[in-house]
C-alpha cells in the first residue's frame, strides 16, 4: 500500500501573532499573569469578606446579647481593612498590567513592521509587479493597528475578564447553587446572543479590512495619475469608480456596526434582568428558609443545609454584586469579539506578504576586490586602497580550490525563452554577444522584450530555457547580490528619495566621497543645473523630486548611476524624458560614462544609438535583424524603415 505523505497545516495566522507576541515577550507575559492572578484573588477574596462583614453585622443587630460590641466591630474593623487591601491591590495590579501591554504592545508593532519590512524587502520582483501597491501599504497601517488593538487592549481585556469570570463562578458556587444556576442560564443566553450577533459582526468587520485595503490602493493608484486623469478629463470617471468601492466599504462598515451597536445594549439588559431574577429568587428562598446547596459542606456534613435569615442576607447581599461582576465579565470579552475578528483578518493579510517565498538566491560565486600580485595572478585583497581590480570569487566544491575571474563586462546570452508566466513565452531562441566596452543597442516596438532582456540580466526574473553567461560564468551561479554590484541601471522612470540631491546621487554607491559625487554629476552634465539651485547639492527633495523638471530628475538618475561605476551599463531610454537641447547635453556625458564598459541602450529614438557597435531589432520577442548602423541601413529591412520613417515604431 502506497504511504501518503500528509502535508503538515501551517497554524493559523492569528494564533502565529499570539505565539510571536507572547513567545518574544516572556518576561513581560510572566508578569502580566502575576497581575492578573493578583486581581483575580483580589475578585476572589472581596466577596467572601463582604458576605462575612454583612452575616456578622446582621447577626449582631439581631442578638446584641451574644455578642459585645467591642468583638464584633473589632472583627467588622479586621475584615474592613483586609478588603481595603484586596481593592488597593487589585487597583495595583490591574494599573501594571495595563502598563506592560502597552509598553509591550508597542514594541511589538515596531517588531512586526520591522519583520514585514525586512521580509518585503527580500522578495521577488515579481511580488510587487502582481500586488497592489496601496493595499500592500495598508498592510503597514490598517492591517498592523488591529493587531495593536488586539495586544494593547482586547487580550488584556479577555484574560482579565476570564479570571475574574472563573473566580466569581467559584464564589458563586460555594455560596449557592440555586442562584448560581440562574446565573449560568444567564450567560447561556449572552453567550448564544454574543455568537449570533457577534458572529455577523465579525464577518462584516473581516470583509471591511480587506476593502480598505483595496480602496487605499484606488487612493493611491488615482492620486499618482492625477496629471493624467487631468488631462484628459476623467475626474468625473474616477469619482465613480471610488464612489463604487467606497459605497460598498461603507455598506460591509455599516453592517458591521449595526451588529456591534446592538451587541453591548442586548448583554447589558440580559445583565439587568438576571440582577434583578437573583435578587428576587434570593428574597423567596430566604423568606420560605429554602435549605442552600453549596460545594462546602454544612456542619452536619451535608451539602445542603438550611441557613438563618441573616447568612441568606449575607449570601444575598454579597451574591449581587457578584452577578454584576459575572455578568460583565461576559460583556466585556462579548464586547471584544469585533476586535478579535478584525485582528483575524488584519492577521491573515500580514501573513499573505509573510508566507510569500523570498527570492532565491543559491548563487556562489562572489564579487571580489582584488589585484595582481607580482607574477600576473589575480589575488583577493581586503585593503580597500591596495585593489586596483574586481574580480569574480568562484569556489569549487568539488576539490575546494578558488579561481578568480577578472570583471570585464563580457555578457553572453544562449537560445533564452522566458515568460512572465510559462504559459505564455515573450522571449523566444534570443542569441546576442556583448564583448566588453561594447555598446549594444535594442529597438522595437513596446512589448517587443527589450525590458524583459535586462530584467534577465540582473536576474529580476530567471529564464524558462537556455543559459547566460557573465564573462565565462553561468549567471545562476553568480550571488545575485554581487551581479547587480556589477550593473548600472538608468532606467526611464526616474526615482528619487527624500533627503538631499548629495544623498540621491550617494545611493548609487553609499561610501561615496562628496568629492566623487560631484565628479558623478558633472559627468553626467548634471552640476551646472545644481549648482543654480538655492542649496546646491544639499537641495532636499520631496515627492519624489517633484519640484525638479523630468530632465533635472533624469540627470540625476545618470549621475547616480556614473557614482556606481559598474562595469556594465544598461540605460533603459534614459534619455526618452529629456528635451533635445538636454539630451545632446547628456549625451556628452553618457558617452564618457560609456567609456570601457559594456552597455546595453534600449531607445526609440534612432539618433542615440548610431554609434552601438550592434543594433538588435526586436519584434514579439524575436531579434530579426542584427548589425551596426550602416549595416542595417544597407539592408533596408525593419530598421531601414524605421528610421527613414516609412513606419513608426509603436
Amino acid at each position: 500500500m502506497e504511504n501518503i505523505q500528509k502535508t503538515k497545516k501551517k497554524p493559523s495566522a492569528f494564533f502565529r501573532i499570539l505565539k510571536g507576541y507572547f513567545f518574544n515577550h516572556k518576561l513581560a507575559t510572566a508578569l502580566s499573569v502575576l497581575c492578573v492572578l493578583l486581581v483575580a484573588v483580589s475578585s476572589f477574596a472581596a466577596p467572601l469578606i463582604l458576605q462575612n462583614v454583612t452575616r456578622l453585622l446582621t447577626e449582631t443587630l439581631e442578638n446584641p446579647a451574644q455578642f459585645t460590641f467591642e468583638a464584633s466591630w473589632g472583627q467588622v474593623l479586621i475584615l474592613g481593612s483586609i478588603l481595603i487591601c484586596c481593592y488597593i491591590i487589585s487597583i495595583i495590579a490591574a494599573f501594571t498590567f495595563s502598563q506592560i501591554n502597552a509598553v509591550v504592545g508597542q514594541k511589538y508593532m515596531d517588531e512586526l513592521r520591522q519583520e514585514i519590512f525586512k521580509h518585503m524587502e527580500d522578495l521577488p520582483v515579481k511580488f510587487f509587479d502582481t500586488h497592489d501597491k496601496g493595499d500592500i501599504m495598508s498592510v503597514y497601517t490598517n492591517d498592523v493597528d488591529t493587531i495593536r488593538q488586539l495586544v494593547i487592549n482586547s487580550i488584556p481585556e479577555v484574560l482579565m475578564c476570564s479570571c475574574t469570570f472563573v473566580a466569581v463562578l467559584i464564589i458563586m458556587s460555594i455560596s449557592s447553587i440555586w442562584l448560581l444556576f440562574i446565573v449560568v442560564i444567564g450567560a447561556v443566553i449572552m453567550m448564544f446572543s454574543a455568537k449570533h450577533v457577534g458572529g455577523k459582526s465579525s464577518k462584516n468587520f473581516i470583509a471591511q479590512q480587506k476593502i480598505i485595503g483595496q480602496e487605499e490602493g484606488l487612493v493611491e493608484e488615482m492620486m499618482n495619475g492625477l496629471k493624467v486623469i487631468k488631462s484628459f478629463n476623467h475626474e468625473e470617471e474616477s469619482k465613480a469608480k471610488f464612489d463604487k468601492i467606497n459605497q460598498e466599504f461603507n455598506e460591509v462598515s455599516t453592517k458591521a456596526n449595526i451588529y456591534a451597536n446592538i451587541l453591548m445594549p442586548i448583554m447589558g439588559n440580559i445583565g439587568n434582568l438576571l440582577y434583578i431574577i437573583v435578587a428576587l429568587v434570593g428574597t423567596l428562598l430566604c423568606i420560605y428558609q429554602v435549605p442552600n446547596l453549596s460545594f462546602i459542606p454544612g456542619t452536619d456534613g451535608s451539602l445542603l443545609t438550611t441557613l438563618s435569615v441573616p447568612t441568606w442576607i449575607g449570601i444575598i447581599i454579597s451574591f449581587l454584586p457578584m452577578v454584576r461582576q459575572f455578568t460583565n465579565s461576559v460583556a466585556q470579552m462579548s464586547n471584544q469579539i469585533n476586535t478579535i475578528a478584525l485582528s483575524i483578518g488584519g492577521s491573515e493579510r500580514i501573513y499573505e506578504i509573510l508566507d510569500e517565498p523570498q527570492e532565491v538566491d543559491d548563487g556562489y560565486v562572489k564579487l571580489c576586490r582584488a589585484k595582481y600580485d607580482e607574477n600576473g595572478n589575480i589575488v583577493e585583497v581586503s585593503n580597500k586602497k591596495e585593489a586596483t581590480i574586481w574580480a569574480w570569487k568562484h569556489p569549487h566544491q568539488a576539490d575546494g580550490t578558488v579561481t578568480y575571474t577578472l570583471l570585464e563586462g563580457d555578457i553572453r546570452m544562449y537560445d533564452v525563452d522566458f515568460g512572465y508566466v510559462p504559459e505564455k513565452i515573450v522571449l523566444h531562441n534570443i542569441t546576442l554577444y556583448a564583448k566588453p566596452g561594447q555598446k549594444v543597442a535594442f529597438v522595437g516596438a513596446t512589448g517587443a522584450g527589450k525590458t524583459t532582456i535586462t530584467n534577465l540580466l540582473n536576474r529580476f526574473y530567471d529564464i524558462a530555457d537556455g543559459k547566460i553567461r557573465y564573462d565565462g560564468i553561468n549567471i545562476n551561479k553568480i550571488s545575485k547580490k554581487d551581479l547587480r554590484e556589477s550593473l548600472g541601471m538608468v532606467l526611464q522612470d526616474t526615482n528619487l528619495f527624500s533627503g538631499t540631491i548629495m544623498d540621491n546621487i550617494r545611493y548609487g554607491k553609499l561610501d561615496a566621497t562628496d568629492e566623487e559625487c560631484i565628479a558623478a554629476a558633472k559627468l553626467a552634465n548634471a552640476d551646472s543645473f545644481i549648482t543654480r539651485l538655492p542649496e546646491g547639492y544639499n537641495t532636499v527633495l520631496r515627492n519624489d523630486g517633484s519640484n525638479l523638471s523630468q530632465g533635472q530628475r533624469q540627470l540625476l538618475s545618470i549621475a547616480r548611476a556614473a557614482v556606481h561605476n559598474a562595469p556594465v551599463m544598461i540605460l533603459d531610454e534614459a534619455t526618452s524624458s529629456i528635451d533635445t537641447r538636454t539630451e545632446k547635453i547628456v549625451t556628452e556625458g553618457m558617452d564618457n560614462l560609456m567609456k570601457g564598459r559594456t552597455v546595453f541602450v534600449i531607445a526609440h529614438r534612432l539618433s542615440t544609438i548610431q554609434n552601438s557597435d550592434v543594433i538588435m531589432v526586436l519584434d514579439h520577442g524575436n531579434i530579426i535583424e542584427r548589425g551596426s548602423h550602416d549595416e542595417l541601413i544597407a539592408q533596408k529591412g525593419v530598421y531601414y524603415q524605421l528610421y527613414t520613417g516609412a513606419f513608426e515604431l509603436e
